[in-house]
C-alpha cells in the first residue's frame, strides 16, 4: 500500500510529483505497508533542494576525505582492497575506474545478474571487464526461483524489479564477508533523488538496507518466507541469496558500505561521458521507450516494465525521472522537460513485450489485467475505454 496524498503536485523547479516513492528496505516490503513519498518544501522537492545544497559543498575537501579513506584500506600486497557492485552501466563503470586508475585502489567488481540482459547491456558488461580492466564475479540466482519471485512481486506489488533490487543491495556486503574485503563502494545515495535529504550528509549506507539483527524473516512479493516455502514450491535454501546479511558477520568483517556520491559531485550525464571514454561504455542505438534517453538503465529487459509500472502506480514514468535529474543538473530546462514528459512518459515498452510474457509466464491478457489493477483512482480516469491521467505536469 502506498502513502495517500490526495492532491497531485509537481515540483516548481523540476517536474517530479509528490507521488514519487522513496526507496525502502525491499526484503521487508509488504503489500499492506505504507510507502513514503518524496517531500516538498515551499513547492520544491527534496531532490531539488539537495541539488542546490550540493553547490555549497567543497568537493576538494570531500576528495581529500575519500583519499584518506582509501589510504586506510589500501593493500600494499596487491590483494583486493575494495568491492564495487555493478552491472557495467555508466555509474559502476565510473566508480570502479575512478577508484582503480585515479585513486590507486584494486577493486573487485561484483555483479548481481539482470533478469535478462539486453544486447547493449551485455556488450557494456563485457567492455567494462575487458576494456576497463577489472576482475569480476558475476552471480546468478537460481533462474527458476528468480522468475517465480519476480512474477509474485509483479502480481502482488506491481513491482517486478523487487527481487533484483534485493539482490543488488545485498551483493556488495555479502561479498565483503565472503572475501574478507571490508570496504564497499556503491555509486549514488538514493537521497540524491528524493529519499530523506539528511541521508546525503553521511557517506555510509544504513545497515538496515542489507542486514537486520536477530531476524531470519524475509518477505518477497508481499509474501513471508514461511508462506513462500509452504505454498509456492520454494525451498528455504532457495532463498539464501535474498536473505539479509547476518549482522554479527558484518560486524566481525568490519564491513563499511560507502556512497561514492558523498565524495564526488554526482551527475549521471558526466558519468556517462567518463564511462564512454574509459571503459568502452556505449549508449543504445535508439532511445529507451518511455523516455528520450539512450544511456540510462539499459542493462535489463525487465527494467523497462519496472519503470512502466511506476508510471501506472504513481503517474510518473521514465521520462519524468530522466528529465527531472537533467533539469537539476542544468542539462535541460524545465519547459523542455515538460515537453519530453508529455511526449514519452506514457509509452509502453512494446519492444520487449514478448520478453515480459516469456519471463513472467503470462499471456498478454493476463499481463494487462495485472497492470491495470494497480492504477489508482486518485491518478487515473477511464474515458471511453481509455485510461487518462487526471493531472499532468505543466
Amino acid at each position: 500500500m502506498d502513502l495517500e496524498i490526495n492532491d497531485v503536485k509537481y515540483c516548481s523547479k523540476c517536474i517530479i510529483s509528490n507521488q514519487r516513492p522513496s526507496s525502502v528496505v525491499e526484503f521487508k516490503n509488504k503489500s499492506e505497508d505504507i510507502k513514503p513519498k518524496i517531500t516538498f518544501e515551499n513547492g520544491i522537492c527534496s531532490a531539488c533542494i539537495w541539488a542546490l545544497e550540493k553547490e555549497k559543498i567543497n568537493w576538494e575537501v570531500r576528495r581529500n576525505e575519500l583519499e584518506l579513506l582509501c589510504d586506510k584500506f589500501r593493500n600494499k600486497n596487491g590483494s583486493y582492497d575494495c568491492i564495487v557492485p555493478g552491472s557495467g552501466g555508466k555509474d559502476s563503470a565510473f566508480a570502479s575506474h575512478f577508484l582503480k586508475y585515479e585513486l590507486g585502489m584494486n577493486p573487485l567488481t561484483v555483479t548481481w545478474a539482470p533478469h535478462k540482459y539486453t544486447d547493449i547491456g551485455w556488450k557494456n558488461f563485457q567492455s567494462w571487464v575487458q576494456i576497463g580492466g577489472f576482475d569480476n564475479i558475476l552471480i546468478h540466482p537460481s533462474g527458476k526461483v528468480h522468475k517465480k519471485l519476480t512474477r509474485l512481486a509483479f502480481e502482488n506489488l506491481g513491482h517486478p524489479f523487487q527481487p533484483f533490487i534485493i539482490g543488488q543491495k545485498l551483493i556488495g556486503p555479502r561479498t565483503s564477508i565472503m572475501y574478507d574485503i571490508p570496504l564497499v563502494f556503491y555509486g549514488e545515495n538514493q537521497a540524491e533523488y528524493g529519499n530523506k535529504i539528511e541521508d546525503n550528509y553521511k557517506s555510509t549506507m544504513d545497515l538496515s538496507f542489507f542486514s537486520e539483527a536477530n531476524s531470519d524473516e524475509l518477505t518477497i512479493g508481499g509474501i513471508p518466507e514461511a508462506t513462500l516455502v509452504s505454498d509456492y514450491d520454494i525451498k528455504k535454501s532457495d532463498l539464501n541469496m535474498y536473505k539479509p546479511v547476518d549482522f554479527t558477520m558484518l560486524k566481525k568483517a568490519k564491513t563499511e558500505v560507502h556512497f561514492l556520491s558523498y565524495y564526488v559531485k554526482w551527475d549521471p550525464q558526466e558519468m556517462f561521458y567518463y564511462a564512454a571514454e574509459n571503459t568502452g561504455f556505449r549508449p543504445n542505438d535508439e532511445r529507451t521507450q518511455g523516455s528520450y534517453s539512450k544511456y540510462s538503465g539499459i542493462d535489463d529487459v525487465l527494467e523497462w516494465l519496472h519503470f512502466y509500472m511506476i508510471f501506472i502506480k504513481f503517474g510518473i514514468g521514465r521520462a519524468t525521472y530522466d528529465a527531472s535529474q537533467e533539469i537539476r543538473n542544468n542539462k535541460i530546462t524545465r519547459e523542455e522537460g515538460v515537453s519530453l514528459v508529455h511526449k514519452y512518459d506514457h509509452e509502453f515498452p512494446k519492444k520487449y513485450l514478448e520478453d515480459f510474457l516469456e519471463y513472467l509466464d503470462l499471456d498478454e491478457k493476463q499481463l494487462w489485467e495485472t497492470i491495470d489493477k494497480f492504477r489508482s483512482p486518485k491518478i487515473w480516469d477511464k474515458e471511453e475505454n481509455n485510461w487518462v491521467l487526471k493531472t499532468q505536469v505543466t
